[in-house]
């Protein structure tokens, strides 16, 4: 049963702010004035430019195909339309728009085909079956600085301010839960299944909820270990929605992707923010360095607590950074591997452990590290090497998995 909301009462007005979520540059369409405006948030949001547009012969929002009318809401630019176009209604330049998105198939409205486009012919207001048409040579213009994933807001009256006001708070509390999104995505866990509206999302992709819980859980199931990192947030609010889009970096045993989506969020009863739809998109950066850059910082982490454990003797905090089918040379097991240290260490206890000329670096099974080793003990032995460790996630922390050394002098 589809969640027909009916169209707001006179009309969609958002007041766009400076918040710091929001995108470096947004199409906004105010079909009222008949008005298209270019905005930029680069202290504060301000408007780079406006066009005169024409919208839908009908007024209000769209709720049905054939119903002449323009929607409103939050939408994003798509590809350029490469067919011939028809000169007096298209111009020679056209780009779809996302309609209907999640939330407007939730609401059961129906149709397709809005573009943004130019127009040959005599140009009148609310003149078009839906879309918004520009003078071609404003098209023409728009079409230079538009890209594919740019941010379109359309509404009836459109204003904007420099003050973050409210939609700061909302964005930011959205932030945050995406970002838990991806930690308990990561962690495996059921509390991942918590940030969906179960009944919206079938409704707005058309398959039981269930099965996307199903699939998930095998996925976890099958995992040793799964990360996941988000950036790039940007956010918008809706008529009754908000809308974030973001990049995604995954990573599992063996592979690792980067993918962009947006997420379309509404407000349940007790006001938790919840997913209730999904776009999967073109990634506009790929995280691969961002996400080694973090994982350095957690990888030098752990050699230095392995260090400071050989160091310090300290059994227990040197067992507990190996995996527990980890490989050190010819040893096996962290016992195996603890035990033996034990007894080199009852023997002559280390007076030196240097780590030099670190280096990280991705591996199938997680991290791979690279260092100069110096070694010293109290009866006078010393030693110079290269060492090569392969780290593997556990939780939020890293684990030993394997451990090789190979002297250099």
């Amino acid at each position: 049963m589809l969640c027909t909301a009916p169209a707001l009462a006179g009309g969609w007005t958002p007041t766009l702010s400076s918040h710091d979520y929001g995108p470096r540059r947004m199409v906004a369409v105010d079909k009222e004035d008949q008005t298209l405006f270019m905005l930029e948030r680069r202290s504060p949001l301000h408007e780079l430019y406006r066009f005169p547009c024409t919208t839908g012969q009908s007024e209000g929002d769209k709720l049905v195909e054939g119903d002449l009318r323009t929607p409103e809401g939050v939408y994003f630019v798509g590809y350029r339309i490469n067919q011939d176009l028809d000169w007096d209604l298209y111009g020679n330049l056209a780009y779809s728009l996302n309609y209907p998105n999640p939330v407007d198939r939730i609401n059961g409205k129906t149709g397709g085909g809005i573009w943004i486009h130019g127009r040959g012919k005599t140009f009148v207001p609310r003149d078009t079956r839906g879309c918004v048409a520009l003078k071609v040579p404003d098209m023409r213009y728009m079409s230079k600085e538009i890209s594919y994933g740019m941010p379109v807001v359309i509404a009836r009256d459109v204003e904007w301010t420099a003050d973050p006001g409210e939609n700061e708070v909302v964005a930011d509390s959205l932030a945050s839960e995406l970002r838990d999104w991806a930690k308990t995505w990561q962690e495996q866990s059921d509390d991942f299944f918590k940030h969906y509206d179960p009944a919206l999302m079938t409704l707005s992709e058309g398959q039981d909820f269930k099965g996307f819980v199903d699939h998930k859980r095998r996925i976890f199931a099958s995992k040793a270990w799964i990360q996941v990192m988000v950036d790039n947030i940007r956010a918008l609010p809706g008529p009754d929605y908000w809308v974030t889009w973001f990049d995604q970096y995954y990573r599992t045993t063996g592979m690792a992707s980067t993918t962009g989506k947006r997420f379309y969020w509404k407000q349940d009863a007790d006001g938790r923010w919840r997913i209730v739809g999904r776009e999967y998109v073109p990634a506009s950066e790929d995280l691969t360095d961002k996400y080694l850059a973090a994982k350095t910082g957690e990888a030098k982490a752990v050699v230095e607590a392995w260090r400071k454990a050989w160091l310090g003797m300290d059994t227990e905090a040197y067992g507990s950074l190996y995996a527990p089918q980890a490989v050190q040379g010819n040893r096996s097991g962290a016992t195996s591997i603890v035990d033996y240290k034990k007894a080199l260490w009852a023997k002559t206890p280390p007076v030196r452990v240097g780590v030099d000329h670190l280096t990280v670096a991705m591996h199938p099974q997680g991290l791979q590290v690279a260092f100069d080793q110096t070694f010293a003990d109290k009866a006078g032995y010393s030693d110079f090497g290269r060492k090569t460790m392969v780290l593997v996630p556990d939780g939020k922390s890293w684990k030993i998995e394997s451990e090789q050394w190979r002297r250099t002098r």
